[in-house]
């Protein structure tokens, strides 16, 4: 019996895969996904490193079970919504899952292997796309260019986002004066306009996710 039939099916002691994989997901959130070590794992859940690969096969099996759950964590609509809002709904969704687990993003995009959980969520973004009347080749490409949208504005949203709006207005004030006069006027031209409206994540997120979905409308249409 594997590792994971185990730890589903329950063992003697009190952990199981489920309780061994959000502990793995509370470490990530708290410290950082850097910070997730079996030796740490172990020392956060009372047991030694070795028990818990009655759990997990090994550090990968336990990355992908934790893509398992953020993945369960993105909502979907029910039926009889159109299909781009349906698309809107589930990319806000998962942006509220990166909140929550800052380290997600990046690991959804590097994970080469596929669960059960993994193939489910493709399988329901697809249907929404072939039912809207895209061809399997065009709802495949739909997919990706969401995706990658979804996950690359995660990915690269620090890069403009400090904080808060007064925290951002703030940041952006002292990004504008360490600025030499006359160098990177573009870059201090932007800079200088956060500092008088800071920058709106939520609104930069969807001002992107609206030109990909008109987009795809369009080739539909």
């Amino acid at each position: 019996m594997t590792a994971r039939a185990t730890g589903e099916s329950g063992s003697r002691d009190t952990l199981n895969r489920l309780r061994v994989v959000r502990a793995a997901m509370d470490l990530a959130d708290e410290s950082g996904i850097e910070s997730l070590t079996m030796r740490e794992l172990g020392r956060r859940l009372g047991v030694e490193a070795a028990s818990l690969y009655n759990h997990v096969a090994g550090k990968d099996d336990l990355l992908d079970g934790m893509v398992d759950l953020v993945v369960a964590e993105i909502e979907f609509p029910g039926e009889g919504v159109d299909w781009t809002e349906a698309m809107r709904r589930r990319a806000v969704s998962a942006r509220g899952v990166f909140a929550r687990h800052p380290w997600a993003a990046g690991l959804m995009d590097s994970r080469e292997r596929s669960d059960a959980s993994t193939l489910s969520y493709a399988d329901r973004v697809l249907g929404i796309l072939l039912r809207a009347g895209f061809s399997p080749g065009v709802a495949a490409n739909a997919f990706l260019a969401l995706d990658s949208y979804i996950l690359g504005f995660e990915r690269q949203r620090s890069t403009l986002s400090w904080g808060d709006e007064p925290e951002n207005a703030e940041r952006a004030q002292e990004f504008v004066a360490t600025i030499p006069e006359g160098a990177y006027p573009s870059l201090a031209r932007v800079a200088a306009e956060y500092a008088e409206q800071p920058f709106d994540e939520a609104a930069a997120f969807d001002f992107g996710l609206a030109l990909v979905l008109d987009s795809l409308q369009r080739l539909l249409d």
